[in-house]
């Protein structure tokens, strides 16, 4: 048999039991087994930092795959066990058809329904073209189940233009997206990840992603990029990731402001949402900025994911570092405030000085920053604005919520300075409004503590 037969029988036995079909991962862990590959050398393949997560990606598969067979099906068994069932037919050239409870192998093409083969043709056709080099390594998701569904919807909405997944550092924005490219069933013809880091200039990004999309070995015209690049995306659904697009914005001004060698992402966002296409942008970024907020989402349907901390999943990460005293590690979580990369350099911490003991470490009784926390929070001073600062550094000698008004008392800036801060902040993510009082503003009591490391 051929990896395409076996990744045709299997896909067809997936859908029977579940209505989808093997998504891009499950086809490249199938095709791994299938050729005799560790789930590291798969892990190694696909992207990804460990094993963990392709094998829990086949495990999922052999219970499947055990149920649609009444036999246990592992990875020791599993090529036997696909080749018995294609070989009980006598024939490996036949196209593959499930009615029912039973498997058929239909020897004419033609006595399958026109509906199926469409189907089959769809699927395989859509995603033709994959790059996701550029994307981060990821091990696994932890939550954000509702943010999953909100994100798939929006995607599969054929009009949605523009979607923008935004959060302070380390909240995961960059893990969701790549989670989901690689466990859901995406109708796009290419999907293909930047990182605006790897790129001088828009053009480059552009010139970039013609190329890679260049089927009929046409001319690129460097005078007209934008022109070709908006008529690729109406004759081609293309979902573009641009990640880490805050590297676009100035330092040392308020949020979203564009460096002067970079206004045209700004033109290029508004064609993007106002002139007809068929494909879709996502943007992860720690700042939002104007072209993020539709105005009109009826008109121009862009979206705006805001991450926040992980609830009582986070307790899924201390558990992968094998910390102890389970019954007060809500206590951490709340401590650090969900955010996962906060919590995992925090229990690194706890592990090197505290045994893994987190009573031990809450006995301390302080939130204590690890020099990676510090470094983390050194590039996001960094980018501030004066004013910004100034606000910060007020709101952090108070450890209750703060109003404008207050801020106004104990500053001697101008109420525009003020109200422009406050907007900038909240677009950065450092400050949010109370729940209580939608007058009161909010400071990260972890970013708090570093503002006070940085007063001494």
């Amino acid at each position: 048999m051929t990896v395409t037969e076996v990744l045709q029988l299997v896909d067809q036995l997936v859908f029977k039991h579940t209505a989808n079909h093997l998504n891009d991962l499950q086809s490249k862990v199938i095709k791994g087994i299938w050729e005799g590959q560790t789930y590291s050398e798969i892990a190694d393949d696909f992207g990804y930092e460990s094993e963990n997560h392709v094998g829990n990606v086949s495990r999922d598969l052999y219970k499947i795959l055990s149920k649609e067979l009444n036999e246990d099906v592992t990875k020791s068994n599993f090529c036997w066990s696909i080749e018995r069932l294609a070989t009980s037919f006598n024939s490996s050239q036949q196209v593959i058809g499930i009615i029912n409870n039973h498997i058929n192998l239909c020897i004419n093409t033609s006595d399958i329904p026109k509906k199926a083969v469409t189907e089959g043709q769809e699927f395989t056709e859509k995603a033709s073209y994959i790059n996701l080099k550029q994307s981060p390594k990821i091990t696994q998701l932890y939550g954000r189940k509702n943010e999953l569904s909100t994100l798939s919807q929006w995607i599969k909405n054929p009009h949605t233009r523009l979607i923008s997944v935004l959060g302070i550092s380390g909240i995961g924005k960059s893990t969701l997206v790549r989670y989901y490219i690689d466990t859901d069933i995406i109708p796009f013809d290419a999907i293909i990840w930047k990182n605006i880091k790897l790129y001088k200039s828009l053009n480059s990004i552009i010139t970039e992603i013609l190329t890679e999309l260049n089927t009929n070995n046409q001319d690129i015209n460097t005078n007209s990029l934008l022109n070709q690049c908006l008529q690729l995306f109406n004759q081609k659904r293309c979902l573009i990731i641009i990640d880490n697009f805050e590297e676009i914005f100035t330092n040392k001004q308020f949020a979203g402001q564009y460096k002067p060698e970079h206004q045209d992402y700004k033109n290029f966002l508004q064609m993007i949402t106002e002139i007809e296409h068929q494909s879709c942008f996502i943007l992860i970024s720690q700042e939002k900025c104007q072209e993020m907020i539709s105005l009109d989402k009826e008109l121009y349907p862009s979206h705006c994911l805001e991450l926040s901390g992980l609830d009582e999943s986070a307790t899924q990460i201390l558990q992968s570092q094998g910390l102890k005293d389970e019954q007060i590690w809500l206590q951490l979580i709340n401590l650090y405030e969900g955010n996962p990369t906060y919590l995992q350099y925090i229990s690194i911490l706890i592990k090197d000085v505290f045994h893994g003991g987190v009573s031990e470490f809450i006995k301390e009784n302080s939130l204590i920053l690890t020099e990676d926390l510090k470094s983390l929070f050194d590039s996001i001073w960094i980018r501030l604005s004066d004013v910004e600062k100034d606000i910060l550094l007020e709101i952090s000698k108070h450890n209750q919520s703060i109003s404008r008004d207050e801020i106004r008392q104990f500053l001697s800036l101008s109420s525009m300075d003020i109200i422009n801060g406050l907007q900038s902040l909240t677009r950065r993510f450092l400050l949010t409004k109370s729940e209580e009082n939608e007058k009161l503003f909010n400071l990260s009591s972890v970013f708090r503590e570093y503002l006070r490391f940085y007063n001494q």
